[in-house]
């Protein structure tokens, strides 16, 4: 029996193992749809915003290694793609997007919702195509599967609506063999490096997602070294939990250790990460960079020695070449450099973890301080990310809006046991936790999700709640609920500017998650927040917890300059000064 072109497409999919489409029904898609709700392998999951069915689609491409799927129809479906399926391009993860079309002897007429797809996608897309047709098929959907696979990152396949429903002459089954290379430097190349190495008295690690397959291996290296471990928040998972050479992650949402044990290194080590943030590298120290991507190496910093390679085998070659002694020639290396370090991260979380306690604001310093930046004693997001991982299971997955969700997740979440993470860390969009949730969870719905929602982000997407609802998803969205665009207010203030456009007029979002059918719990009391948390992560289906956090909340970042502290001064007294001027005109 011939088969139609969406047929071929959807029993495509079931081969490769996609369990889940996503996307929004509508015209061109029926024939795909309809194919899909005959298929016994493939399940349809219609959102309502085609932005959430791609940035679903990258989570569980993120989550398995494998292909996430999504789709959008003629036009304006196609356009809303764009972020979620630039999130999965910026995260070299391998995606592909349906995207229908106007029919085809209509093409370049300006037809009613015409958007020219192969313009559309051509920066985010690795491979985009046009089915014209039938005969195309399955030469070209193998050939769009490969692209994404073999190059991680996205395909666009589009389908005219009079294409879909058209059988093929000669039909076959779709074959999508592809086997991965493993690469390797060459050998003088990891010899001086090692050499390099060697000569090095104080060797920091910053290790990235890239990295994360070899994680015995660069533990071992660090050993080796006697190097601390700075993180990129990728490879938070992976690398965080039982890892003793690990000081966290560095940059604007890191430490002061991660920070001091960069800057005090003579020679850094990077492994597998593009960590874009130039003002965050060391001066002055000697670097030496492994990736599998040759136009990485050198990129953000000078390096002195570039390996293209896989970290796993590029890690073994280095460590059959080092001595293992000190540079002076002693029998072992100092260890003065990764100690200090450790004891420096040490010390700092342990005066992070004070700010967690319930009873906080109840202490001396926290009166003192509450005075300052939490006169109504609203609840401290540090203790609301630090209650949360308390209660979480030990294989979780987290997700984080882009902002100051993922500072608290950052800091107060450990990706121990088998934890998993994902956030929109590379884009950085508003409002993929939920998106992101929703596609981990269809994965295993046994599995514990937890989504770190900043109130501006969910918003924006607030939609898609109901999407949840329908397919019955137990996902639990934390939501830090300051009333504020929280980054930005804290943009503006180290920048010397008075906060500006970035206060929320948000709802009870407990009560509307509630009248859309999920468990809304509200939290404003500090010492409600543990049982809260308790309860939402045991209560079945859907739970929204709003808990209501402390606006003005500062997270310091890991090498604060004298430059932000009169910044964010100068920006307190101008909004001191501009609150007093509202009150007295109001009078």
């Amino acid at each position: 029996m011939a088969r139609t072109v969406a047929r071929v497409i959807v029993d495509a999919l079931a081969e490769l193992g996609v369990g889940q489409v996503f996307g929004v029904v509508g015209d061109a898609l029926n024939p795909l749809t309809d194919a899909i709700r005959t298929s016994d392998g493939v399940e349809w999951v219609g959102c309502r915003h085609e932005e959430v069915a791609a940035f679903a689609a990258s989570a569980q491409s993120q989550l398995t290694g494998g292909l996430g799927v999504c789709m959008g129809t003629v036009g304006p479906g196609s356009v809303h793609l764009l972020n979620g399926l630039y999130d999965a391009a910026k995260s070299h993860t391998p995606v592909l997007a349906i995207a229908g079309q106007v029919p085809l002897a209509e093409l370049g007429s300006d037809y009613f919702q015409e958007v020219d797809n192969d313009a559309l996608f051509s920066d985010v897309a690795v491979f985009r195509a046009t089915v014209t047709s039938p005969e195309q098929m399955p030469l070209l959907l193998e050939t769009a599967v490969r692209t994404a696979i073999g190059r991680r990152g996205v395909a666009v396949l589009s389908v005219p609506g009079d294409i879909g429903e058209k059988e093929l002459d000669a039909d076959r089954q779709s074959r999508f063999s592809l086997t991965m290379p493993t690469t390797r430097p060459d050998g003088d190349a990891v010899r001086a490096a090692a050499a390099l190495l060697d000569r090095s008295e104080r060797v920091t690690l910053l290790v990235g997602r890239g990295a994360r397959d070899a994680r015995d291996q660069v533990l071992a290296l660090a050993e080796r070294l006697a190097a601390p471990m700075v993180l990129t928040l990728k490879a938070k998972e992976g690398f965080e939990g039982d890892n003793p050479f690990q000081v966290g992650q560095t940059g604007l949402i890191g430490n002061p250790a991660a920070a001091s044990s960069l800057q005090e290194a003579d020679t850094l080590l990077l492994l597998g990460t593009d960590f874009p943030y130039r003002d965050w590298y060391p001066e002055g120290a000697t670097v030496v960079q492994v990736d599998t991507e040759p136009t990485h190496i050198g990129r953000r910093v000078p390096v002195e020695i570039g390996l293209v390679g896989d970290v796993g085998v590029t890690v073994r070659d280095l460590l059959a070449e080092l001595s293992g002694t000190s540079p002076g020639g002693g029998d072992a290396r100092d260890r003065g450099h990764l100690e200090k370090a450790v004891e420096h991260f040490e010390s700092w979380r342990e005066g992070q973890a004070r700010l967690t306690a319930p009873d906080h604001d109840k202490g001396l310093i926290g009166r003192v301080r509450s005075a300052l930046d939490n006169r109504e004693h609203a609840i401290r997001p540090e203790a609301l990310a630090a209650a949360v991982d308390r209660h979480a299971a030990d294989d979780a997955v987290f997700t984080s809006d882009t902002g100051m969700a993922t500072v608290w997740l950052s800091r107060f979440v450990e990706m121990r046991g088998t934890r998993r993470l994902l956030g929109s860390y590379n884009l950085g969009s508003m409002a993929n936790a939920m998106p992101h949730a929703l596609g981990a969870q269809l994965l295993d719905r046994d599995r514990q999700v937890v989504a770190f929602c900043g109130d501006g982000g969910l918003s924006m997407l607030l939609g898609d709640l109901m999407t949840l609802k329908t397919y019955d998803l137990p996902v639990t969205l934390v939501v830090f609920d300051n009333r504020r665009l929280g980054m930005v207010k804290l943009e503006q203030e180290q920048s010397g500017l008075p906060e500006f456009g970035t206060v929320l007029d948000n709802p009870d979002f407990a009560a509307v998650a509630t009248s859309l059918g999920l468990t809304g719990i509200r939290v404003t009391d500090p010492a409600d927040l543990d049982e809260a948390i308790r309860t939402a992560l045991a209560t079945p289906g859907p739970v929204l917890l709003d808990v209501l956090t402390n606006p003005d909340e500062i997270a310091v970042p890991a090498k604060p300059t004298v430059q932000q502290g009169w910044g964010f001064a100068v920006a307190k007294m101008k909004e001191v000064v501009r609150s007093h001027g509202d009150d007295s005109s109001s009078d």
